[in-house]
Formats: C-alpha cells, structure tokens, sequence
C-alpha cells in the first residue's frame, strides 16, 4: 500500500476540513474518492472518443444539456 503526503496551502486545508465536517468522512477517504471520480471523468471521455472514432461519424454535432430536457 501506497502512502502519499500532500501539503495544502491554508484555503485548501479550510476546503478540506469543512468537506470533512460536511461528508462525516476521514480526510484520506475525500481523497481517495475525489480519485475515482476523476479517474472515471477520464474513462468516460476515453470511451466517448472511442466511439465517436470507431463509429465513422463524419459530421460532429453535440447537444447541450438544455437542448436534451426541452
């Protein structure tokens, strides 16, 4: 197992301690999960591209969020 120190300026220690109070997590479990989400953001953006590459789409077009809920 892996042990990582991170040294945080004061607005980052003030952000992590009131995330700390918020969630009723410990410290290195805010990490570890703030990991995973960006890991899976990652995976997610991978398999977009993925798709849209192996799909042949010529033409690109994308659709707001608005757009999708009207």
């Amino acid at each position: 197992m892996a042990v990582v120190s991170v040294r945080l300026n004061k607005d980052e220690e003030r952000i992590l301690d009131y995330l700390t109070e918020y969630f009723h997590e410990e410290k290195s479990t805010l990490f570890k999960k703030a990991l995973y989400e960006m890991y899976e953001d990652v995976q997610d953006i991978t398999f977009i591209e993925n798709y849209i590459e192996e799909s042949n789409i010529k033409k690109r077009e994308f659709v707001s969020g608005d757009d999708l809920f009207s």
